[in-house]
């Protein structure tokens, strides 16, 4: 349900790698049927089609309205039964949407760590969906099938076609350890390039130090030239976790203007990160895991140690344990989970 960048791509992934595809999209529809793509033309079609599961790729403001109507499209087609997930890149918001539209039962959060500054399904490619990180999220409680808790053979379902036929890694996360993260690699960077721009654009020698920009420049800017609506949305909707962060950064660059001001010692803002920045050298680029994702039969890095996670008990909260430790999910196997 939905034909942008990443539904767009999403859907060109799963049709390239041999699993049937139906989507909906008002905007995109000719553009994805020219693409080669089966589109239905509403909602209602959708259902029809009877798919095991639906993916809600709509903008993080419009995820109530699609969640709503794909919940009136399952009351109209009796014995229908799909999981629901989505691409949204916050998660609270969106299952709170599912949950009140009362999908909840069925639903199983989802986002693909990949993009573009670019929008829209012109923009889309199936490279961009395939052999990804994911970061898959479930509610707590799922052994006691407590109200609100992920069902787990859904969470299964999702990661099959996560670690299958898209090739990826998954983490499997609680909603605010993702929104966590995803604040301090994603969204806060967001917001950091948006502000080197405004500073750019206000500045007296924007020209001139537009025509000598180079590669910092770029680099620090890329995501600054998504849609910028896009980019408020998925700021505004993790405010609870880009607020704080902010405020870190800007008590930082305050105390660094500080100490320049007054000739004082500045080590301890450029040694910070050697941590992080020693594991990204290490691993050649922005993925510090060094993995290679897994082809779902058990396909794993030989490099790498495996762990094996059995798919019974409450296996759901073991992996989030172990993923919120930095491990993540290469294959599901003989039922179980295989981690590296």
């Amino acid at each position: 349900m939905g034909l942008g960048l990443i539904g767009g791509s999403l859907a060109r992934a799963l049709q390239a790698a041999g699993v049937p595809v139906v989507a909906t999209d008002p905007f995109s529809a000719e553009e994805a049927r020219a693409a080669g793509i089966t589109v239905a033309d509403d909602v209602r079609g959708l259902a029809l089609q009877r798919p095991g599961t639906v993916v809600l790729a709509a903008p993080l403001r419009a995820m109530r309205s699609v969640a709503g109507e794909l919940a009136e499209a399952l009351a109209a087609e009796e014995g229908w039964d799909p999981t629901v997930t989505d691409v949204g890149s916050v998660k609270a918001p969106v299952r709170e949407a599912v949950v009140d539209a009362g999908l909840g039962d069925r639903y199983v959060g989802a986002h693909p760590m990949s993009g573009t500054e670019r929008s829209g399904f012109e923009a889309s490619s199936a490279g961009l969906m395939q052999g990804i990180p994911w970061a898959v999220t479930c509610a707590a409680g799922n052994a006691a099938g407590g109200a609100g808790a992920t069902d787990p053979a859904r969470l299964e379902q999702v990661l099959r076609l996560v670690t299958g036929p898209l090739g990826g890694t998954a983490a499997v996360l609680t909603d605010d350890l993702h929104d966590e993260a995803a604040a301090l690699v994603s969204h806060v960077p967001h917001v950091l390039a948006n502000q080197l721009l405004g500073a750019v654009a206000s500045a007296p020698v924007r020209d001139l130090a537009l025509r000598l920009a180079a590669g910092s420049f770029r680099d620090g800017t890329r995501v600054g030239l998504t849609d910028p609506r896009r980019t408020e949305a998925m700021v505004t909707e993790n405010a609870a976790w880009v607020a704080p962060a902010l405020r870190l950064a800007a008590r930082d660059l305050e105390r660094l203007a500080d100490a320049l001001d007054s000739n004082a010692p500045t080590h301890w803002f450029f040694d910070r990160p050697d941590p992080v920045r020693e594991r990204l050298v290490r691993s050649g680029g922005t993925r510090v895991t060094g993995l290679r994702p897994g082809d779902g039969s058990g396909g794993a890095d030989s490099g790498s140690d495996v762990q094996v996670v059995p798919l019974t008990g409450d296996w759901p909260a073991e992996l989030v344990a172990r993923c919120a430790r930095g491990a993540v999910v290469i294959a599901l196997k003989d039922g179980q989970a295989l981690l590296q």
